[in-house]
């Protein structure tokens, strides 16, 4: 297991979608409360799905145990698909703050 075909760019996924928001586009997402509840939200369904699909005991999607961690939690959930999904949706919630930001400004 060494990680590289899934952690790294899961792990690059969160840097950069971090980077770009506090070095690039500063919308303050990360300081509302309606992003953190969206989170909540986007979990309390990933949850669910993620862990039905990738359950060990009958995967409907099985990942290369030479590409990932290893660890799963919760309900087998591999912890880089917490990652990626961290990044979509926070890189498409910046997307949208900063396109409204610059339709006011023009």
């Amino acid at each position: 297991m060494n990680g590289l075909g899934y952690t790294v760019p899961a792990l690059a996924s969160v840097v950069a979608v971090v980077g770009a928001e506090l070095a690039w586009l500063r919308t303050g997402l990360f300081r509302r409360g309606a992003y953190w509840i969206t989170v909540a939200i986007v979990l309390a369904f990933q949850v669910p799905v993620d862990g039905w699909l990738t359950k060990l005991s009958a995967p409907v999607v099985i990942y290369d145990p030479a590409h990932h961690l290893g660890l799963r939690f919760p309900l087998d959930i591999p912890v880089e698909d917490f990652l990626f999904g961290f990044s979509l949706v926070t890189a498409t919630l910046l997307a949208w703050t900063a396109s409204e930001r610059q339709e006011h400004t023009s």
